[in-house]
């Protein structure tokens, strides 16, 4: 450990540390990951005013006036990003699916996201992506925002666009005669069509598009192993996209259609559950980030051994049969030197899971961290504000006892979490800001 800096000397180097203000934090941390880089770094201090961390200093430094956290017994860490979630959906199993959907409405899904988004925030996720939602995502995102609600910062892509009969297609396994003037939002047949969803999406709040070139595993009907998009549906969406600024997370599969949705311009690949050596060196050779996933296998393989009756029609079985594969098959992304990004795919739950499954697929601790920070704010788009502790980005800030390099189970036991300079768990509990 290195020596700790005479407290004036560390006070005359911070320079930011002269005049402070009624709402300058200091943090304490005894071991600092910065999400900048792999190695810690030890007895540091954090500076922050009002939501944005404005220095970092060696040594623990006390200026006057300053609210100081001590840390100095933790390790302390950028706030935690899941780039796949689905802020309103509840757990599988415990309840028949089927009939939770026909008989919920977009409300009832707002009030099931903020409790599920206030406990992802006290599991240390302070940043997320919702790639597939209604209506209701933009509400929470902005009631998040303005913290009206307690929840991770969010970026929301409302409903996935595909085919008719496709994964997203919400009429799936019902009577032809059922309907719901929702179930069309993202259904794409043509070119034309995709260009127009995605220019509604816009109008209507959308910070990114999710797009489903092939089938699916937790839908009825559909064949996980097909790709269902052709190349110029999926090109008519992701230029569209882009032209207003919009990333695209592809929901994909095979390896066919993952080839064919990178040479249509997508940003991820999410799941790649059947990837193939050409399919990851596609994704290498064009920057394309893999988002695993593989919380959802997890809790769906358990879901489909315990209560296939509660899941979709005929989901059951799709689900014993390719929920194992994408765990074994991810080493293969890592040799191949694909960039990764944290995505867990649930929305009630521990994401936090999902640093225990890369790591038992082998990932390394610290890269499972940067999936969860630097990569993950690296493919949002977002860099410049999340995924890292240096000055400049907002105070989100997460903290655990032990050394979850050595132990990733650390990474399930967060103690502290700071989202925007405020303090919303501190020593296990929630705090105050909770309740508002």
């Amino acid at each position: 450990m290195p020596r700790r800096l005479p407290l004036i000397v560390a006070v005359s180097a911070f320079a930011l540390a002269g005049t402070v203000t009624a709402k300058t934090i200091v943090v304490q941390a005894g071991t600092l990951f910065d999400g900048v880089t792999a190695s810690p770094q030890h007895e540091m201090s954090i500076l922050i005013e009002n939501d944005k961390i404005t220095g970092i200093q060696g040594g623990y430094i006390t200026p006057t006036g300053a609210e100081i956290i001590d840390l100095t017994h933790d390790t302390v860490l950028p706030g935690f990003i899941d780039c796949h979630i689905h802020i309103s959906q509840r757990s599988p199993g415990g309840e028949n699916e089927v009939e939770y959907r026909v008989t919920h409405n977009a409300i009832d899904k707002a009030l099931d996201g903020a409790k599920f988004g206030r406990e992802m925030l006290l599991q240390g996720f302070t940043s997320a992506r919702d790639v597939g939602g209604g209506d209701e995502t933009v509400s929470l995102r902005n009631a998040f925002a303005a913290h009206t609600l307690p929840g991770p910062r969010l970026w929301v892509s409302l409903e996935p666009l595909g085919p008719t009969g496709g994964h997203g297609d919400q009429a799936n396994g019902f009577d032809a005669g059922f309907s719901h003037p929702g179930w069309d939002n993202g259904i794409v047949d043509t070119p034309e069509m995709g260009r127009l969803r995605v220019r509604e999406h816009k109008r209507r709040g959308a910070d990114l598009i999710k797009m489903m070139p092939s089938g699916g595993i937790a839908s009825v009907g559909d064949d996980p192993h097909r790709m269902l998009m052709t190349d110029d549906e999926m090109k008519s969406v992701v230029d569209t996209a882009h032209v207003l600024g919009l990333k695209v997370a592809a929901h994909i599969y095979p390896a066919d259609a993952i080839k064919h949705a990178i040479a249509a311009g997508i940003d991820s690949v999410e799941h790649g559950s059947f990837a193939d050596a050409e399919a990851y060196q596609l994704m290498k050779q064009h920057g394309t980030y893999l988002v695993p996933t593989l919380t959802v296998y997890d809790v769906f393989y358990q879901a489909a051994k315990d209560h296939p009756d509660r899941l979709p029609p005929g989901t059951a079985d799709k689900e014993l049969e390719n929920d194992l594969k994408p765990i074994q098959n991810f080493p293969n992304a890592l040799k191949a030197g694909v960039k990764i990004a944290l995505g867990t795919d649930i929305g009630e739950g521990d994401h936090a899971r999902e640093f225990i499954l890369l790591t038992k697929a082998t990932m390394p601790p610290v890269d499972a961290l940067f999936a969860a920070t630097r990569n993950a704010a690296e493919l949002i788009g977002a860099s410049d504000r999340i995924g890292s502790i240096q000055p400049g980005r907002y105070a989100d800030i997460v903290a655990v006892a032990g050394d979850p390099m050595r132990d990733v189970s650390e990474f399930e036991k967060v103690q502290f979490v700071m989202k925007d300079g405020i303090v919303f768990k501190q020593n296990g509990a929630p705090t105050a800001a909770m309740a508002r």
